[in-house]
């Protein structure tokens, strides 16, 4: 597909865009959203810095010499590019974090842990740390937006990882100070950076995890390396071989500018209540209001349907055979069968049903084995832009439950309270942290404070045993 050159290329547009957002222009229900972000954020980190492939992310930040926070590690800091990808790293292991639709990816992996490690770095304000997040989901999101995510995932690439590292790339560059003439240099730099495979689906490695730590990684990287004088193409977006050629067949070029800023991309994120991927959540959400409605036993299931997204197939559902019998954390992680098993048995679809000891429960695998998934033209009619899901358990005595959701629990348009995120929070850091409850206090009103050392402080203090 032949791509219309804009009249001044996007990665100058984009540039210009993100250097003219200030904290006291955007509108309060931004800048509560993007607070509420950062909180997020914070808690999966805390939460995926205890999972197994974490300490040795971490483990390559030693050494680093630095003044950022490195998640799970009390009083450890190190030089903000290893930070980033320790912490994004840490924060993808346990599926909690922010997620959108029409892109398909996690912006907040990419772009909070690069935006936290140079704010504390440069000792910059609380503003500034919050202006660069607004700045980097902006970026991160819109290209993804252009990218077509069914079509990047068809290419075998990891959306959050090639378009996370413009959107790190931004929020780092914005705290440096580049310039919009380096800052276009940096996006360059970046496309050069942009990774990120999906073969981990094949055997349930963690290379999923280090695509979002990478990302933070190479973002920062990128707004150094320009910082410096290096040069990188200013048409990386839209040229002849640059991002839109190389990760996608079916490009949509005009979400990179569209309505920039209309609504900003911060206000398009949803917060995620199940630790799974987020294809299989509308099918959780409808497992569990079956399961709420009664009326039947698990004894009584014959065989279980599920109505699958085409675009998240290649994730969630393909191959079945392999869906059904998930091996590790990763393996149930992306399987829609044992998302919605889970549901059913457990009544759950938290961070509680994705251990070893659940995914062999002998009930959930016996469902899993009569489950099937299936496409629907008609769920698929508004993908990417909306991602309904439906589920239908089919009984023993011929009766047939079925359940439609238009809008998992999260998005936007069905949002989780203020007071939910806070609990979420609070459950997923308190092993970590002295006063979780007080940490939620600090970091929702981090504006306020004149400057990021108390929450530095917060962060790295260590949890009485």
């Amino acid at each position: 597909m032949a791509i219309a050159a804009p009249s001044r290329t996007v990665a100058a547009a984009l540039a210009d865009f993100c250097a003219g957002l200030r904290w006291a222009d955007l509108p309060s229900e931004v800048q509560a959203r993007t607070r509420e972000l950062l909180l997020d954020l914070i808690g999966v980190a805390f939460a995926g810095s205890r999972q197994p492939s974490s300490p040795p992310a971490a483990s390559v930040t030693q050494g680093s010499a630095g003044k950022a926070t490195v998640f799970g590690a009390p009083g450890v800091t190190a030089d903000p590019a290893w930070a980033a990808l320790a912490n994004g790293t840490a924060a993808h292991a346990v599926e909690l974090d922010d997620v959108t639709t029409e892109s398909s990816l996690h912006p907040g992996v990419a772009v909070i842990p690069a935006a936290l490690a140079m704010a504390q770095q440069l000792d910059a304000s609380p503003v500034a740390l919050l202006e660069a997040i607004v700045a980097g989901y902006e970026v991160t999101m819109r290209v993804g937006n252009a990218l077509n995510p069914a079509s990047a995932y068809a290419r075998g690439f990891h959306p959050t990882g090639v378009a996370g590292v413009f959107g790190a790339t931004m929020a780092a560059g914005r705290l440096i100070g580049l310039p919009a003439a380096q800052m276009v240099h940096a996006l360059g730099i970046a496309g050069t950076l942009a990774s990120g495979s999906l073969e981990y689906l094949s055997d349930g490695a963690w290379t999923k995890r280090l695509n979002a730590g990478w990302a933070g990684h190479a973002g920062i990287v990128a707004a150094r390396l320009a910082l410096a004088g290096f040069t990188g193409p200013s048409t990386v977006f839209e040229g002849r071989l640059g991002v839109l050629h190389a990760y996608t067949d079916d490009p949509r070029p005009d979400a990179l500018l569209a309505d920039l800023g209309r609504p900003l991309q911060v206000m398009r994120v949803s917060i995620k209540p199940y630790a799974c991927c987020r294809y299989n959540h509308g099918l959780i959400d409808c497992m569990l209001a079956l399961r709420a409605a009664g009326g039947f036993a698990l004894a009584d299931v014959e065989r279980v349907r599920l109505g699958v997204l085409s675009g998240g197939a290649l994730l969630v559902a393909d191959p079945i055979e392999q869906k059904r019998a998930p091996v590790g954390i990763v393996d149930a992680q992306f399987s829609a069968p044992y998302a919605a098993a889970a549901a059913l048995v457990f009544g759950s679809g938290g961070i509680d049903v994705y251990t070893p000891e659940r995914l062999g429960d002998a009930a959930v695998r016996d469902v899993m084995s009569r489950t099937d998934c299936f496409h629907d033209a008609a769920l698929d009619a508004e993908y990417p832009k909306r991602w309904p899901a439906e589920v239908s358990v089919v009984l023993r005595d011929g009766r047939t439950l079925s359940q439609r959701v238009e809008f998992a629990t999260g998005e936007p348009e069905n949002p989780v309270a203020r007071e939910a995120l806070v609990e979420k929070f609070v459950s997923l850091a308190e092993e970590s942290v002295p006063d979780a409850p007080a940490l939620a206090e600090a970091i929702l009103s981090v504006d306020e404070a004149p400057s990021l050392a108390t929450l530095s402080a917060r962060l790295q203090e260590p949890r009485s045993r």
